[in-house]
């Protein structure tokens, strides 16, 4: 590690990792439909399914961040550095 990483304790870590550990089943499931030859459609749809629950996460992740990291850098004078932050990450998920 660096001293340059940055670390966060997630606020609701069990939740995201239990929403985690039902998106690798998901994704194991299409592994086991492609393996069995299943239909094409029916594994778009639980591709589909797995791209939404991953969409979910993304949303808790920046909801807790913006509660969190960026509200605290805000009021300690760091607002500029992590608005670009903010910005640069929101223009990668969209």
């Amino acid at each position: 590690m660096t001293a340059q990483e940055k670390r966060t304790v997630q606020p609701n870590k069990q939740e995201l990792l239990n929403r985690l550990k039902r998106i690798e089943g998901q994704v194991r499931g299409v592994q086991k439909m492609i393996d069995e030859d299943k239909y094409c459609v029916d594994i778009l749809h639980q591709i589909s399914a797995i791209q939404s629950a991953m969409k979910k996460v993304s949303i808790a992740l920046m909801e807790d961040h913006t509660n969190h990291c960026v509200a605290n850098a805000i009021q300690e004078g760091n607002k500029e550095e992590m608005i670009d932050e903010l910005m640069d990450v929101m223009k990668r998920l969209m």
